[in-house]
């Protein structure tokens, strides 16, 4: 079995998102890592979108859409044309000035508004529904500690979707598998691993997000301006990592979301809150529901993947683990009344 091994919890670092020059379109290069997505995709959204790029491309070093600069602190592109110097003009001649003024009618006749193509440029609508803001910044302290996983998957992977409560309704109204409506039935925690384990959203003081299990998905609802937190609890005696996204993004760096990518220790018997998008080992910009145009994923270019959070859980490595897939599954699938038919009689 391979094997994944470095140093965890926390790598610090949230970058700062670029700002496009007034009348140029955004510059991209290698740095990009969110990337343009048709609006009429119906896929469902990501909760890990940085699993479809090369798994290289997160150690990598290299700047992301923007940096700051040392001094004033402007932000400065870091891969625009515009920041090389232009060439030095030359001199038309006699021939080319007259093939420039040609040149110069046809573009003014190309760009003049046709009679039956002409329409005024109009911004996207509004999405309905929630999305996580970047929200204030909170004191939470974690420290580095070693963690070598037992598997490069993780043994648990849990998506849970959230919305507010018109959105709720219209998610599951819609829920149907083979033309039947499916029931959806109220649940405390979102998901639960060999019931050893389980996720859930709460709010501020800690109280369960109400959630409803639906065709095998899970819905919490929340309010605007309201502040929640993911909480993992852990009922064994073994220590796990869980590498969590918010709206497709890693909550330690704030780039797309990845498995590959390190996160949060879970001791045994213990609770981990994970309360923000971190900003240093010291801090976190708090989750808040907002609108999806005023989400961090929002604010940094593609709301494609917003209303999911994703969490996955690995084992560690040499840890005495006897919740395989294959055990979880038999859990899952037990049935309660195996002996509902009868059974012929025994030959005599």
């Amino acid at each position: 079995m391979s094997t994944y091994k470095s140093w965890s919890i926390l790598s610090v670092g949230l970058l700062a998102m670029a700002c496009a020059t007034a009348g140029k379109p955004e510059a991209r290069h290698s740095g990009d890592e969110d990337k343009a997505v048709p609006e009429e995709s119906t896929n469902e959204p990501n909760a890990f979108p940085g699993e479809a790029t090369a798994p290289q491309a997160d150690a990598e070093a290299g700047p992301g859409l923007a940096d700051l600069a040392e001094n004033d602190g402007a932000p400065r592109d870091l891969g625009s044309d515009a920041a090389k110097p232009a060439p030095p003009p030359q001199a038309p001649s006699a021939q080319s000035a007259a093939g420039a003024a040609a040149d110069k009618a046809a573009e003014a006749s190309r760009s003049a508004p046709s009679k039956k193509s002409g329409r005024a440029f109009e911004p996207a609508p509004e999405r309905p529904g929630l999305g996580t803001t970047f929200g204030e910044t909170m004191s939470s302290r974690v420290s580095n500690a070693p963690f070598e996983r037992a598997s490069q998957n993780p043994f648990s992977l849990t998506a849970i979707n959230y919305n507010d409560q018109p959105g709720i309704t219209a998610m599951l109204r819609g829920a149907t598998r083979d033309g039947i409506a499916l029931a959806a039935f109220r649940t405390n925690a979102a998901a639960t691993v060999g019931n050893l384990l389980s996720v859930r959203l709460v709010d501020a003081g800690g109280a369960p997000l109400p959630t409803f299990a639906n065709g095998g998905r899970n819905l919490a609802q929340g309010e605007v301006g309201q502040r929640y937190m993911i909480e993992i609890v852990n009922q064994s005696a073994n220590r796990f990592e869980a590498v969590v996204t918010v709206d497709g993004l890693d909550v330690i760096d704030g780039r797309p979301g990845a498995l590959a990518k390190r996160g949060y220790l879970v001791a045994p018997f213990a609770t981990v809150d994970i309360d923000g998008f971190r900003q240093s080992m010291d801090e976190v910009a708090a989750f808040r529901f907002g609108s999806v145009r005023g989400s961090y994923a929002g604010q940094k270019g593609n709301d494609r993947n917003v209303g999911v959070i994703g969490v996955a859980l690995f084992a560690e490595r040499g840890a005495t683990q006897p919740w395989t897939e294959r055990e979880i599954g038999r859990r899952e699938t037990a049935d309660p009344f195996p002996g509902r038919f009868a059974a012929p009689p025994l030959a005599r």
